[in-house]
């Protein structure tokens, strides 16, 4: 952690309009909440990892089998979805470090508490993710 930086509660402190934009409690209640997300995710890979070497059974019946193969299958493509939000997990708090996080990437205009309450990892403001999406769609179409 910076000298000087700010320990914030999160069960006690919700970040306010009331207050400036990203203020350094501000930075440091987004930075736990991403923290305790991330070693969430971690801990449920471990759990995972650990369900899947033990549960090696060899089931008789194909139905079973399948079912078990396709459970299998559906943690591990969870597991992978889990692995690339790390990786924004991430980059939201070098972007607190920087202090480039809370600022929409495209427009560089503020993105708005309530969104990076909902979406921590949020790059862009709900207007410019929009106008993402819509050019998204529209190339898509063609």
């Amino acid at each position: 952690m910076k000298p000087g930086a700010v320990l914030v509660e999160t069960t006690e402190y919700r970040p306010s309009d009331d207050e400036p934009f990203m203020n350094d409690r501000q930075l440091e209640y987004f930075k736990q909440k991403l923290l305790n997300w991330k070693e969430d995710i971690l801990r449920e890979s471990r759990d995972t990892l650990a369900h899947l070497q033990t549960d090696t059974e060899n089931h008789p019946d194909i139905a079973d089998r399948a079912s078990s193969e396709t459970d299998r299958a559906l943690e591990l493509r969870t597991r992978d979805r889990q692995r690339k939000l790390i990786s924004k997990i991430d980059d939201a708090i070098r972007r607190i470090e920087d202090n480039s996080y809370g600022y929409c990437e495209e427009t560089g205009e503020p993105i708005g508490l309530a969104r990076l309450e909902a979406r921590p990892v949020a790059t862009m403001s709900l207007e410019a993710q929009e106008r993402h999406e819509r050019r998204e769609r529209v190339h898509r179409d063609d």
